[in-house]
């Protein structure tokens, strides 16, 4: 056995706390610009080349039946919105069934109306709430699994021999 120590390798130009506040140059970070990065992701919010497929219209990439071109990041704000629209719509049904049975019921019955308006006031927006973060956790595991693809996509083209 040697005593002989391993090759120590140099030391950076800079510490990296300030490496990592330094603006770094586009090519020396590549096409992904974590700086520019609206939302602090790491996904990439205006993709290039063929994943995205920007030069191809709505219609042709719905109709691609080999999947290639994923429309699911360009329609989850109308998904999102179509489904706000859907809550909204079931909770003032909801609401306004629940309170106008409770003031019917108060006739009959006096603490079965108010305990009917009681839980649709609780009840009917807590509800709401929870089918509006359900809603919002759907979409964003679809994108996110859409993002996925897209990006080993691009691994998987970069790293062909």
């Amino acid at each position: 056995m040697s005593n002989a120590t391993p090759p120590v390798p140099p030391l950076p130009d800079q510490p990296a706390a300030e490496a990592a506040r330094s603006p770094q140059p586009a090519a020396a970070s590549g096409p992904y610009n974590s700086a520019a990065d609206p939302d602090n992701t790491g996904v990439p919010s205006a993709l290039r080349g063929e994943v995205d497929d920007i030069s191809r219209g709505f219609f042709s990439a719905l109709f691609d039946v080999s999947f290639r071109t994923f429309i699911t990041r360009r329609l989850a704000s109308v998904f999102y919105i179509v489904g706000l629209v859907g809550i909204a719509i079931g909770f003032l049904v909801y609401f306004g069934i629940g309170l106008i049975n409770g003031i019917r019921l108060l006739e009959w019955n006096v603490g079965g109306g108010v305990s009917l308006i009681v839980a649709t006031l609780i009840l009917v927006p807590l509800v709401t709430f929870l089918a509006i973060v359900v809603l919002r956790f759907v979409i964003e595991a679809v994108v996110a699994l859409i993002a996925i693809a897209e990006n080993t996509e691009r691994t998987a083209q970069n790293t062909k021999d």
